[in-house]
């Protein structure tokens, strides 16, 4: 396989969408800066000041009061550096704290964003992955390495003017391995790109792979698969260990040899120093600081490698988080939408020619579809598994992203209504019922404002459910577990329709929202539902035949296409398809009456 090379100009240029964040900030990370350089600059008088003293020493006239003198100004030095080591590591790794926070914040809001379609091919645990691991990644270059890269780069030049003010032949000559160092930083980083690239995406793989087990435990413990789903995980976090192992064996060999270089030049200086100072050419002072010098240029060459890979761990991880910031929803306001509060639906639903295909489909969903809706109307769909009725139900809220022309609210094209206010004026009971792990008030009430107790109460005894949540030890403030599984399914179905009911939304949808609870409880919510929803818009779709005939028309849909349409009466004379599902659902209907 060919390994990724990445210009250490592109590498920087992945980024990009964290300027705004270090403007934001520019102030305290500038005053953070300052105070790395003034440690830096402070570190570069201490070997002058042991040059000093030990020219003393060597000269042999000191005093006990000059040398305390020199001891002190180094005590001083190092509590200046304290103080400054302190500020700069408050403001600039506190900088890259809230680096991670907009970001993250950034990508969650973004994500919002996006269509369905986007999730479908999206994995949950890659998305954790990258809300986690990867911005990690990113705080870490953003801080650390951000001083790595500012502290190596002044003080290896600044010990490298220290040196040549000394001795500009011996610094030459104690610099002959930094090319080698130069060249061999270049060559290991490609590896490095690459390898990062790889364990990140593994990553995602195994968070995926566990959040799935996790999801799974009840099924996995009903058919007592523990055994099986522990080799999967295990399979999987073995893979993930062997492409670390390939990173690491890169890594392992950079710093090593980093310090192997960075150690000749030091045994040069000793020898060929030595030799300088033994024949008089260099003072003991000298020697001893220009050793220390390169001892301080020593921590530059090894950030070279550590920023290195901070850098190119962060570019990793900051490519993959701008590859979800770039997605586009396919579903979205048009450019000249009007203001979110513009308009306030009635209910009017139409439909004209609609015709939907599913992504990798080959057939249509919903054929040339046909249909109105009046303000205050209650309608059923009716039709076997796959004729489309869910479909055209995820049309109406523009779950789906429908041609233009074809879906209509009050004769006003979905696609020209702001989202929030189109879906705001809905409500939407999916076949699928989901719960937050938070409290029953705050799932039925979801963030909504102005909704009173006596508002919440009504609600849930519409939905048939406020006796069961009165018998729960905290009632409204009992905390569920994920995804309500602490509920039934029938309790969680009936939780889900007092959340789409509590703010009497102009339209409200029930795509097979009852089908967990008994034909008779079905009949109770429904009739409570309708008589607190006079006169307003209403969608069902429903197997139950009790369900079906409150309509006011029915609506039979077959293989993506209206075959049918009246009441119930008038589609039962006409002895069609709907003849035929009634009959069908009848018969079930007795049978389950008859097992009560």
């Amino acid at each position: 396989m060919k390994r990724l090379a990445l210009p250490f100009a592109k590498t920087l240029k992945n980024f990009h969408p964290l300027k705004q964040y270090f403007f934001q900030n520019r102030w305290p990370l500038a005053i953070g800066l300052l105070s790395l350089l003034l440690v830096d600059f402070l570190q570069l008088l201490i070997p002058l000041v042991i040059k000093s003293a030990i020219n003393l020493l060597t000269a042999q006239n000191p005093t006990v009061q000059i040398l305390f003198q020199k001891g002190l100004t180094i005590f001083g030095i190092a509590l200046l550096i304290a103080l400054f080591r302190y500020i700069w590591r408050h403001l600039i790794l506190g900088h890259s704290r809230k680096v991670e926070q907009n970001l993250r914040n950034r990508l969650f809001s973004h994500v919002q964003t996006l269509s369905p379609s986007f999730y479908q091919r999206t994995k949950t645990g890659d998305l954790m992955a990258r809300a986690i691991n990867d911005i990690n990644a990113i705080r870490m270059a953003t801080g650390i390495g951000l001083v790595a890269l500012t502290d190596g780069t002044v003080l290896g030049v600044a010990a490298i003017g220290f040196m040549l003010s000394i001795n500009v032949k011996l610094t030459l000559i104690s610099l002959i391995p930094a090319p080698i160092i130069v060249i061999f930083t270049k060559i290991i980083t490609r590896r490095l790109a690459s390898g990062f690239e790889s364990v990140q995406r593994t990553f995602s793989d195994l968070t995926e792979r566990v959040r799935e087990a996790f999801a799974g435990i009840r099924v996995i413990k009903a058919y007592g698969r523990e055994s099986w789903e522990y080799d999967k995980i295990e399979e999987q976090g073995r893979h993930y260990v062997s492409v670390n192992m390939n990173l690491a064996k890169s890594l392992a060999l950079f710093f090593p040899m980093m310090a192997i270089f960075t150690n000749l030049g030091l045994a040069i200086v000793i020898w060929l120093g030595g030799r300088l100072t033994i024949l008089g050419d260099m003072t003991t002072g000298d020697f001893v600081a220009f050793i220390s010098y390169l001892n301080l240029l020593t921590w530059p060459m090894m950030a070279m490698g550590w920023v290195t890979n901070l850098v190119q761990r962060g570019s990793a991880s900051m490519r993959r988080i701008n590859q979800i910031l770039e997605e586009v929803p396919e579903i979205r306001d048009e450019d000249d939408a009007p203001s979110e509060d513009f308009y306030q639906i009635k209910g009017k639903i139409e439909i004209r020619a609609l015709s939907y295909k599913y992504p990798g489909q080959n057939t249509n969903a919903l054929k040339d579809l046909r249909l109105r809706i009046d303000p205050g109307e209650t309608v059923a769909l009716v039709g076997r598994v796959g004729s489309g009725k869910s479909t055209l139900l995820n049309a109406i809220p523009r779950l789906l992203d429908v041609p233009p022309a074809s879906v209509f609210a009050d004769d006003i094209d979905i696609r020209e209504i702001p989202l929030k206010t189109l879906r705001g004026n809905i409500g939407f009971v999916t076949q699928e019922t989901f719960l937050f792990s938070d409290t029953i008030r705050n799932n039925v009430v979801f963030g909504r404002e102005g909704i009173s107790d006596d508002e919440l109460k009504s609600v849930l005894q519409t939905a048939d459910i406020f006796e069961d949540v009165c018998t729960l030890d905290k009632g409204l403030e009992t905390r569920l577990g994920e995804r309500g599984m602490t509920l039934s399914g029938g309790q969680r179905q009936r939780l889900t329709i007092a959340r789409a009911i509590v703010n009497s939304p102009p339209i409200l949808i029930l795509d097979d929202a009852l089908s967990m609870v008994d034909t008779r409880t079905e009949e109770r919510i429904l009739s409570r539902i309708l008589e607190l929803r006079q006169n307003r818009t209403n969608l069902i779709v429903s197997h139950r035949a009790s369900t079906i005939i409150r309509a006011d028309r029915i609506f039979v849909l077959d293989q993506g296409e209206l075959v049918e349409e009246g009441t119930h009466d008038e589609l039962m004379d006409k002895g069609g398809l709907y003849t035929t599902l009634y009959k069908e659902q009848l018969i079930f209907q007795e049978l389950e009456m008859g097992a009560m």
